[in-house]
């Protein structure tokens, strides 16, 4: 369904007199990222259905950016192409999110592909992009954490008209999830202690959206922004973000956001989201706190393998159970002052409490610890070069307990 518009203004581009793809040739780009991931989960409460998901695999994942054709109305595509090649599967260890794999016999897929196109407008200094989306925005926001990236098929207009005003209205039809190659209709993350009960429909075929950000000042910015997930749910996020200056090499940040979601006739969804985040830093040091509390009769409404927009989803959980409340503290350093640019390090702590266990069992709670590093390179032959190693530890009362690491090496080379 979606595939016709974007076909259709693809042919229009061949059909233009060469001199109006000067931009659009001039100013294209395109780049290959190669994407090698080791990931091991270990479940470690008794009575695991399986003791652990560990695999290793390749990416390739190759993008590639038109200019705009000139004129009034500029016409240009976008386009990109996923790789993944299983490195090391077996039955009783898939499950990862690197890799397709069969429900029957739970064996992992030797290589999966796919090509995404996205036909988009130009007008002033706005856009309208159609086929292949990668949305960032607070109700919804593209999940990028394996092998390939979740895309959606859709529209998205971005509209830039007004000084320190970003606006954006579109809809989502279809996802694809980062180890599948198929597009399915949208549906909604449950489990855990959600309390979230659907009706007669599993999944929907609209997913609508609309807000926009102001830049009061290069220091504070608002947002408000709607998603609604059709027959599901609705949702209306609202953020405030301030950088507070304190002297040359300190500054606060305070990151608010709050979000109401109702249901929309096919589930029960009844929930309050308030959380924040509020980091100083001094030099390379960056010292955060955060605070996350959910309301209502059920815990926080998102789209399924997507992200959701609080600022206590982390590595492994998310944090948003029916009543659930958390805290954070963590600590990021950069070592660019001590003369090592590219390498950083992170560590976090998270406490979940108050959750409602429903049916009458009362409360429970869960925690995280997670561990990063990352280092890339910054100039030479191997510029962009990346390591990263991520570790994370998970327990709750009533769940999964999770040990994970996951090891990350990629390389960004520019085409043209």
């Amino acid at each position: 369904m979606k595939s016709l518009p974007v076909r259709a203004l693809v042919s229009s581009i061949a059909c233009l007199p060469l001199f109006a793809h000067a931009d659009f040739i001039a100013d294209s780009k395109a780049n290959l990222e190669l994407r090698n991931f080791y990931f091991n989960r270990d479940y470690r409460q008794s009575g695991a259905a399986q003791s652990k998901s560990e695999e290793w695999a390749q990416g390739f994942l190759l993008r590639f950016e038109s200019g705009y054709t000139e004129g009034t109305l500029g016409v240009g595509v976008d386009a990109l192409g996923l790789l993944g090649i299983k490195l090391d599967s077996s039955p009783d260890r898939s499950g990862s999110g690197l890799l397709p794999y069969s429900a029957s016999d739970k064996r992992a897929a030797d290589d999966y592909s796919s090509l995404g196109v996205t036909a988009k407008l130009r007008a002033s200094k706005s856009t309208l992009k159609v086929g292949t989306l990668l949305p960032k925005l607070p109700v919804v926001q593209y999940n990028d954490t394996r092998l390939a990236p979740q895309t959606f098929q859709g529209g998205l207009a971005e509209i830039n008209e007004i000084d320190g005003l970003s606006a954006q209205l579109g809809q989502l039809r279809q996802v694809k999830q980062r180890d599948s190659t198929n597009d399915e209709d949208l549906s909604m993350t449950r489990g855990n202690k959600r309390n979230i009960v659907l009706g007669s429909h599993t999944s929907s075929d609209r997913f609508n959206l609309a807000g926009g950000t102001y830049r009061w000042t290069d220091n504070l910015s608002t947002s408000y922004h709607y998603g609604g997930l059709e027959n599901f749910y609705r949702q209306h996020y609202l953020s405030v973000v301030h950088t507070l200056p304190i002297t040359e090499g300190q500054s606060l940040k305070s990151d608010i956001r709050w979000a109401r979601s109702t249901d929309d006739g096919g589930s029960n969804v009844d929930n309050r989201a308030l959380n924040a985040l509020f980091t100083y830093r001094i030099g390379g040091s960056g010292f955060g706190v955060g605070y996350q509390r959910m309301s209502g009769d059920t815990g926080f409404a998102y789209l399924s393998g997507t992200d959701p927009y609080l600022t206590n989803f982390v590595q492994i959980g998310d944090f948003a159970n029916k009543d659930e409340r958390s805290w954070q503290a963590r600590y990021d350093y950069d070592f660019a002052g001590l003369g090592l640019p590219g390498l950083t390090f992170m560590t976090r702590y998270l406490q979940g409490d108050h959750i409602d266990l429903l049916n009458g069992q009362g409360r429970g709670k869960e925690w995280e610890r997670d561990t990063d590093i990352g280092y890339v390179v910054q100039n030479g032959p191997l510029k962009n070069l990346g390591f990263k190693v991520r570790n994370g530890a998970f327990r709750s009362d009533f769940g999964n307990d999770i040990d994970e690491t996951r090891v990350i090496v990629s390389y960004q080379m520019p085409l043209w």
